[in-house]
């Protein structure tokens, strides 16, 4: 059986999707009592909603016609995943669904608690999709939805924001910026703002931005030297050094290597089932893991720490593989004990 949340919450999509249900049949979908259901429905109209009851052998429930239905019941995290999600669907990654993402994140910012429609509606307004238009990115890290919400929020009120940030070499320090927009790029989010310690405009990855809070202060937002902030941060990550240019040649046909990593690499055909990858990352991780991911043999022309590092790992997997054998060839030896125990 679910448990009582999840079962509310089917209990009021049926509702939805009906008129009328007899409330025989609408236990038997539930798959609970008469009595139970009866509980359910009673739960519901505790949290606002008007479900009408009508008795008898024959009785049944159904929504009040006409009524509007009270704030969605939805926690803080919860509305924030639903508004990440439909800002995804939004920019396009899916075909033929983002104008309809774009309605559904409007409309269902609306039936919200203030609160967090505060929250969702800051999302929404102050994050620009976008795409590398097929020029290559890179996998995203989880971050923060308080934070995520708290950047949006200060870029909506126009508000500066101060927060603890960890640079790509490691190093953290106190930031004091002019938050203008976020931008979901690939699976990434970066915030853009003028950085008012080094009076330059900047972009931060949101999964590296720690306990950000707005300080009172408001500002007229600056002219931004790009198109827009999606520009921006496309033409500034192009910029970034990459200090690792990985060559590759591959045994696999090079359209099947573009549909793997395409996005994140340079495929050229160099002859009947063979290409060649070239990369740029600021890490050797992901090149390997994206190499591996083809399922196909491959030769490194460079780096020379790539090769390295592909050892490394080699070793690492090897004593994993060999201590996974070790564990079945014992666990084999004991279940032959034990039977010979028992003859």
């Amino acid at each position: 059986m679910a448990n009582t949340g999840t079962r509310t919450l089917r209990l009021l999509s049926l509702l939805q999707t009906h008129r009328y249900w007899p409330g025989a049949e609408l236990a038997a979908r539930l798959g609970v009592s008469v009595r139970t259901l009866r509980r359910d429905v009673d739960r519901l109209r505790e949290l606002g909603y008007p479900v009408e009851a009508q008795r008898g052998a024959e009785g049944g429930y159904q929504l009040a016609a006409g009524a509007v239905l009270p704030p969605l019941v939805i926690d803080d995290e919860e509305a924030v995943a639903l508004a990440v999600g439909l800002q995804t669907a939004a920019s396009g990654a899916v075909e033929g669904i983002a104008e309809s993402s774009v309605r559904v994140l409007a409309k269902v910012a609306q039936v919200m608690p203030a609160r967090l429609r505060r929250r969702v509606e800051a999302l929404r307004a102050m994050t620009v999709p976008a795409d590398w238009g097929g020029a290559g990115g890179a996998p995203g890290t989880g971050i923060d939805a308080d934070v995520l919400t708290a950047v949006a929020l200060a870029c909506r009120d126009g508000e500066a924001l101060r927060f603890s940030y960890t640079a790509a070499d490691e190093r953290r320090g106190d930031r004091h910026v002019e938050p203008l927009r976020l931008v979901c790029l690939g699976r990434r989010w970066y915030l853009v703002a003028y950085d008012l310690a080094r009076h330059d405009w900047r972009i931060f990855r949101v999964d590296r931005i720690e306990a950000p809070h707005g300080t009172g202060e408001a500002f007229r937002p600056r002219e931004l030297p790009a198109a827009d902030a999606a520009a921006f941060v496309r033409t500034r990550l192009r910029e970034q050094p990459r200090p690792h240019r990985i060559d590759v040649l591959v045994d696999a046909r090079a359209a099947a290597v573009r549909e793997r990593i395409g996005r994140w690499s340079t495929v050229e055909e160099t002859g009947p089932g063979r290409c060649r990858v070239r990369m740029t990352a600021d890490s050797l991780q992901w090149p390997i893991m994206a190499l591996g991911s083809l399922g196909a043999d491959f030769r490194v022309i460079g780096p020379p720490e790539l090769l390295d590092e592909i050892r490394a790992w080699g070793v690492r997997f090897g004593r994993a593989g060999r201590a996974s054998e070790d564990e079945a060839e014992a666990n084999g030896d004991d279940e032959a004990e034990a039977g010979a125990a028992g003859e």
